[in-house]
Order: structure tokens, then sequence, then C-alpha cells
């Protein structure tokens, strides 16, 4: 006989667990103190020793499984945001990129055990904060994550990482929330406190150094009820990124034009993959973050404390990007074959084409160079928020927030494109242990020919909003009961909005005429383009500045109409309640509760009528989530502490999963949005023991699993669009999400420990297996059998030790991942591979107020990789370079 579980039964399911829990702890004995426990109290310990020993407190008095940052651990460290900080933590995975753009050499984007970013909450002082994004994919792709490339480190007062949920928790964080807080005017020790660093920032691929600068001062009058603190940040980097590029794996059976007559004469190319565009990418940006949080406490009387803060950060992202690709692509379309190949398996990883052109007229090209600028990028997030803390009687506390945030994504993308005379050309690839080796005769000299519209262009602005206006009360009662000493109830309601516009850009007829190309600038790709890659790379490539593309642009385009078929307004009314009890059994704590979560979805996108004409159409769905959570913590032995989480959580889907369009014009494929998708919903189970078996120092292993109800992955279909290249509607091979099934389980075992004279190490290590269960129809997992989940890597670790004295101080990590699925792009799966860091830092005190600093990150200059479906097709290799930081800093 099959038993339904009911949301409510669950949640009275795990209240009576919780009981029997409670009933059995009864019967163990208190445990004995030890002296050593009542010294350390007295024991007064500054630096990174202080920072471990807090962290290591607040983990072990939690009531569910956490983990915690101070701001000392990031001061110790070369973290430039708060993610650096975080990819230290077990369980905790960072990825320098946003969606699949590769990586710029700074983390971005924070996920959890193994699952996507946007199954993870970030809040900033426990509310939730907009962010917006600077590249063109990420924009469109409208992400729930936070991009943390806009969180400076200087913000941090501290971090705690949920990974097991409970009741007074924002809901939205289905694999657990990261809550970052800022420091508080009325937290400080002295009426006046400043604070504030000047240094630079050298990043050896770019070969320039720009500076880093922030600021905080405090002030508390003689009462300590009235404080204002003020903080900014002015932080600029250039960075340099040499690549080597496969944007198009694909087969001739899929190609058009004369691949038919390609095929018959080269059977053995039937169903086999070939790089239909290899480029050599050069990459260039001027990223600018600046910004700052302003708050003011109040302690109006000895009940009641009024807190107001604003926060705004911005980061400018002028960006270049130049390609130049070698497209066998152009040769097959127009019934040329090969002269010769290799194959293995179902990769052609070798081809080259005849150097003389075999029809005529030759209307065909071996390469075409991309010259991409986008001025005036940018992404930003703000918020202001007013907190309320109020104690009504010596049983009674309320507390509540009242905010909004918003978070604004822009960029201005123009693109100059030259294609090249047929001149033959071939590649080798060599899987990922170097970069292919590529040539197309004559690319170091500017030529235009082969196709009768060799120059051409494109242009568009892509702009979102992304705001929530929020609200919520949050009461904690005392009670009179031994076993449940205190409860906490509350209630929040939010309204998220999420609005993409998207304005096409229009070439001139002129503007496509050889003669106004912007010629008289002509240069070179830099002369070191490539060292730092091996393999045979096409390197000394012609190309053309960005502010000469700029001045074309801006005599031949002109921004006109919207596409409408690209844009789409999501309105997202939540309301949500719950009620939790703390639980004390002596050796047994913790907490048990329901959330009640209530969601609207109004998805509007803009559907095709007849040619040209398109008519607004919203989808409205309600759901309903009803989330238990359990958290037990026991006290096994004297440094003993075991725990246990039971929970279900959600999280919303992305923003661009359900509305977002995004279309490739020459290789007629795409994505669009499902307004019908599910919340990710998961029911999760952990254990976890910590062995706090000397001061500074803690063993813990810890086992969860996942199961994950209606997570999202991309099924298949085709659909007809304007293409805004060809002008004119063409079929297109696109992928929607769509829910489906998955689970995950791992392990996670983590080591820290001060072994004297100064000295510490630690060293963690997370195991996480996944895959999707369900197998829906024209899905990669069904058709092809590949049910891997998006930011799963098997196995990650962190290494790291540090030395500490009254006036040195220095500390050293190495952090490793493995493969894992980052996403789906221009019709195929890109994983990126495995990939390890080393960052460092020194850090000597002058006096007891100033100290000089030098760090690094990136010290290995670490090879980003990436592949298809497997590592014979390789998609990118990316190199950054390394960042080396130095500065002063002074607090007073």
């Amino acid at each position: 006989m099959k038993c339904k579980h009911t949301p409510v039964a669950s949640a009275v399911a795990l209240m009576l667990m919780s009981v029997a829990w409670v009933a059995h702890a009864q019967q163990a004995p208190e445990p004995e103190k030890k002296e050593a426990d009542a010294k350390l109290q007295t024991v007064t310990v500054t630096g990174i020793r202080a920072s471990v020993q807090q962290s290591i407190t607040q983990k072990r008095n939690a009531d569910g499984v956490v983990e915690v940052i101070t701001a000392e651990d990031v001061g110790k460290m070369p973290d430039k945001n708060v993610a650096d900080s975080l990819q230290r933590l077990p369980g905790v995975y960072t990825a320098t990129a946003g969606g699949t753009e590769g990586g710029f050499g700074e983390n971005d984007r924070v996920s959890l055990r193994g699952t996507p970013a946007a199954m993870t909450l970030t809040t900033l002082n426990g509310h939730t904060v907009s962010s917006g994004d600077w590249y063109a994919e990420n924009i469109t792709g409208g992400g729930r994550s936070v991009s943390y490339s806009l969180l400076p480190s200087e913000l941090i007062g501290r971090v705690t990482v949920y990974k097991s949920s409970q009741a007074d928790l924002v809901e939205g964080g289905a694999t657990g929330t990261v809550d970052i807080e800022t420091r508080t005017p009325l937290s400080f020790k002295e009426r006046v406190s400043t604070m504030a660093s000047v240094g630079g920032v050298y990043s050896d691929l770019s070969g320039k150094t720009d500076p880093q600068l922030s600021a905080l001062i405090n002030w508390k009058n003689e009462e300590g009820n009235l404080g204002i603190m003020a903080q900014a940040f002015y932080q600029k980097r250039q960075i340099r990124r040499d690549g080597q590029e496969f944007l198009w794996w694909d087969t001739i059976n899929n190609l058009w034009g004369g691949n038919t007559a390609v095929l018959a004469a080269n059977p053995e190319l039937d169903g086999k993959y070939i790089s239909l565009l290899t480029g050599s990418a050069l990459f260039q940006q001027e990223r600018v973050r600046k910004g700052g949080l302003i708050a003011a406490e109040l302690k109006a009387t000895n009940d009641l404390t009024v807190g107001v803060s604003g926060f705004y950060s911005r980061l400018d992202a002028d960006n270049f990007n130049a390609n130049y690709m070698y497209a066998p692509v152009n040769a097959i379309t127009n019934g040329i074959s090969p002269s010769a190949y290799t194959i293995e398996g179902n990769t052609v990883t070798s081809i080259a084409f005849p150097g003389t052109c075999p029809i005529a007229p030759c209307n065909v090209s071996s390469g075409v160079q991309d010259i991409a600028v986008r001025p005036g990028s940018y992404s930003d997030s703000k918020f202001f928020n007013l907190d309320l803390k109020y104690r009504a009687s010596d049983k009674l506390s309320i507390s509540s927030k009242l905010g909004t945030t918003q978070g604004t994504g822009k960029t201005k993308d123009i693109g100059f494109e030259v294609w090249s005379p047929y001149v033959g050309g071939s590649y080798a690839t060599h899987g990922l242990s170097k970069t292919a080796d590529v040539s197309v005769p004559g690319s170091d000299t500017f030529s235009i020919g082969g196709l009768s519209d060799a120059v051409g262009g494109w242009a568009s602005i892509v702009t979102a909003k992304d705001k929530e206006h929020y609200g919520q009360v949050d009461a904690s009662y005392q009670t009179d009961l031994e076993i449940v000493p205190s409860i906490k109830f509350g209630a929040r309601v939010a309204r998220h909005e999420r609005d993409l516009t998207k304005v096409d850009g229009t070439l001139a007829a002129a503007g496509t005429d050889p003669a106004n190309a912007p010629l008289d600038q002509l240069t070179h790709f830099p002369g070191d383009f490539g060292d730092s890659l091996s393999g045979g790379l096409l390197k000394g490539m012609w190309t053309i500045p960005g502010e000469a593309i700029t001045s074309w642009a801006n005599r031949y385009v002109t921004f006109g109409g919207h596409s409408y078929q690209s844009e789409f307004k999501i309105k997202e009314p939540v309301a949500a309640a719950y009620a939790m009890a703390n639980l004390d059994f002596g050796r047994i704590q913790g907490n048990v509760g329901l959330r009640v979560v209530h969601t609207k979805e109004e998805v509007t996108n803009n559907q095709l009528v007849t040619a040209g004409v398109y008519t607004p159409v919203t989808t409205k769905n309600n759901y309903d989530d009803y989330l238990p959570s359990l958290n037990l913590r026991a006290d096994l032995a004297q440094d003993v502490v075991g725990r246990f989480a039971l929970s279900r959580t959600m999280a919303r889907p992305e923003f661009g999963q359900l509305g977002g369009l995004s279309l490739l014009d020459i290789q007629h494929t795409g994505s669009g949005g499902n307004p019908n998708l599910k919340p990710i919903r998961s029911n999760n189970v952990e254990f976890s023991t910590e062995w706090y078996f000397a001061p500074k120092s803690m063993l813990s292993a810890g086992a969860y699993y996942q199961d994950l109800r209606s997570y999202v992955t991309f099924g298949s279909f085709e659909a007809v669009f304007y293409n805004q290249s060809e002008q004119q509607y063409t079929t297109y091979a696109m992928s929607a999400p769509v829910n489906t099934t998955g689970k995950v389980k791992g392990l996670e075992l983590a080591y820290q420990q001060a072994i004297g004279g100064g000295f510490g190490v630690m060293a963690n290590y997370t195991y996480a297996d996944g895959e999707e269960t369900g197998r829906v129809p024209n899905s990669a997992c069904a058709d092809t059998g590949n049910c891997d989940l998006v930011g799963l890597s098997k196995n990650s670790y962190n290494l790291g030790a540090y030395y500490e004295n009254d006036t040195f101080s220095a500390r050293v990590t190495y952090n490793y991942r493995s493969s894992f699925l980052n996403g789906v792009n221009r019709k195929s799966a890109i994983y990126q591979d495995s990939v390890g860091t080393l960052a460092a830092s020194v850090q000597y005190n002058l006096t007891k107020n100033i100290s000089l600093s030098l760090e690094g990150t990136n010290l290995n200059d670490p090879l980003l990789k990436s592949y298809a479906s497997t590592p014979d097709q390789p998609r990118a290799f990316y190199k950054n370079g390394r960042q080396i930081y130095f500065g002063l800093r002074a607090q007073m």
C-alpha cells in the first residue's frame, strides 16, 4: 500500500521525530566541563588566530549546519570580493563567470553542494539583494544569483553559510543561504574608529597597475546610543584574457547549401563533429568597482533600537573582444570538400582544405574577424533598509525590516565583421592537452574578399532591471518551558520584478562598404598574445582598436525599434509566514518549524502575430509551498558535537528560464523561456560530527542527501523567429527549460589546527555525486544518457597554512574543484575542466595601527579549459594571468 505524504503531514512527522529524538537524548548524562575551557575564556588573541577561533566558536554553537567567516579572515587573504573568501569553505563552490562566458580572473558566483548558483540564496543582513550583470548573455539569461563582483570584501563583518535550513530564514535557497553581515555603528568599541587602505594591483598579462582604495569611518556619541558609519571603495583593474575558442561544434548533416555534396564525397564524415569556427580571442576590459555603505543606528530607549542603511555598488565594465576565426563552415556550405582529415570517435580532430579555391566564382571565405566593443557596459546593486528592534517585555522581542533593493545590468554591444578571401587553411586539435594548431595563410594582413557582403556588423542595447520591495516582522517569545525555552514566529511580504528590454541597431548600407571601414588604425594582436598558452593557436592577426570601431558605429549604426521577441516582464508577489520552536534538552538543542510560502508568477512575453507584429501575452501561475525544518545539535562527548538536519526547501527558477530568449543567427540555434516552470523543490537530510580537540582546532565529517523534486533541465524543439543577421524569419533549433527530478548526495570532511609557534593548517574536502533522475522527452538525459547536473563538481578541496606573530603574518591557500557542467550554449553542453588556484598574502605591522601588505591571486596562472560533450571537443582555453596586490593599511 502506498502512502501519499502531504506537506502538512510531513511537517507533523518532523515534529514527532523531534520529540522522539529529545526523549532519547534525555537518557544521556550531562558532560563534565574541563578546567581548560574556563581558562580559554580569559585568553585574548587577535589576528588570524582570533578569527579562526571566532569562526569555530560560532560554528560550534549554531543549531544548524553552518560555516562562518569573520572580517579578520578576509583581512589576511587577498580576497577582493566576498566569493573569494567563501571558496575556502567545505561544500562551497565558486565560478569566475556568471554563465558560460569563461572567466575573468575574479570569482563571480557562489553555489553550494554541487547545485546551480540559482539554488543558493544570498542575503545582506538577512534581507534580499538585487544585482545586475554586464555580460550580454547573463543579462538576457536573467539569473537570480547575486554577482559577487559587486560585493567587495571590505563590506564583511561576518558571513554565515547556512547549509541546513530553518523556518526563520528567507525562502529561496533550495541548497542553502549565504548571509553577508556588514558592520553596524554601535558594534564598534571606540567612539571614533577609522580604517583605510591605499594600494594597487598589478595584472601581469595586461602589464598594468591600477589603484585600490577603501575607507571607513564610524562615530558614536558619548552615551553610546547613536552611531553613524560611512564606508567607501574604489577599485580598478585592467583585464586581459588570451584565449582560443571553438564556438561551433556540429555535424555536416546539420548544415545547409553544399553540405550534401561534401557528405557524398566524404561519407566517413557522416555524423562526425567538426569545429566550424575556431578562433584566437583577445579580451580586454577596464573594470572599475566603486560605491559605499552608509548606516546609522539609534538606541532610542533601552527597549528600542532603530537602524537605517543604504548601499550602492557599480561595476563599470567597458570591454573589447577581437576574435579571428578559422571558418570551415563557409567552405563546406559552398560545397568544397576537405583535402585531408582525421577522425577519432565522433570527432574530426584535424581537417584541411585545398589552398586554391576549386569553384568559380569563388564566393567563399576561409576566415572571419569579429571585433566587439561594449562601451558603457555596467552592472550595479543598491538597497535601502530600515531595521527596528523592540523589546516589548521581558519575554517578547520584536524586530522588523522594511526596504527596497534594485540591480541593473546594461550593455551596448557593437560588432564589426570582416570576411577574408579563400586561402584554404587547417586545424588539428589535441583534446584538452593544449590548444589546437590552426593555420590561415595571410591572417596577419588585412584583406577583404570571398563573400559579396564581406563587411558587416551588428549592434544592440540590452538592459535588465531587477528590483524588490520587501517587509518582514519577526517576534521571539521566551517561554517558561525548559524543553522549549523560546518560540519564534513572523511574516514577510515582497514584490519582485524583472524587466528586460532590447533595442536593435541597424547598420547603414554605407557601413558595409569596405571603403568606409576604419582601416586607418589597423594594428595587430599584442606581440606576446598566446605566449602563456601551449599549442599552435593562431597569432599575429590584424585587428582594429575599439575606439575606431566605436567611431565607425557612431557614423553608420542607428538604434531604433525594440526587439520585442527578446523582451519580457516578470512580476512575482510573495507572502510567507513561519513558526519555529527552539529546543533545549540539555545535551540536545535545536529548532523545529514550518514556513508557508505563497508565490504568484506573472510572466509577460511578446508573441509573433504576423510579420513584424507582436502582442504581449501574460502567463499567470500560483504556488504554495510548505517548508518544514528540523535541526538538532547534540553534545556527544566533552568536545564532540553531532548534528542532524531535515528540511524541505525551494528555489524559484531563473528569470531568463521563465521569460528569456537568446538567438544565434548564424547557427540558427537558441534558447527560450518557459513561463510554466515550477519552483525547484528539494527534500534534504544531513548528518555530521565535529570534534573540537584543541583551541582553534577542529575535525569534522558530514554526509548529506538532496532529493530534487522539480529540478530544471533543458529540452529541445524547433521554432520560427526573426533572424536579425539575415533580415528574415528562419527556423531555429531551440532549447527550453523544463522541470524534471534529480538527486545529490555527498560527503564533507574538514580539519584545521593551531599547531603552535604561531603556525596553523587547514584542509577540507567535499565529494558530491548527483544526476537527473527524470527522463524528460527531448532532453540530453533522455536522448543521450547525459544526466549531469549543472554546477556539480565531484571533488573539491582546499589546503592552507598560516603563520602569525606580533609583527608579521603570512597565509597561503590552494583551492581545487574538478570538472563540472557549466551550462548549455550554442546548441551544446559546456563543461568547465578541473582547475586549481593558488593565493597567498603577507603582512608586516609597522606599528600597532599601520601595516604593509603584499598579496597575490591566481599565482599559479591557472589555465581555464572547457569542452563540449567530450574532452575531445574543446570549447575554450583561457589565461587571465596573475594579480599582485600591495598596499598600506591603517586603522585607529
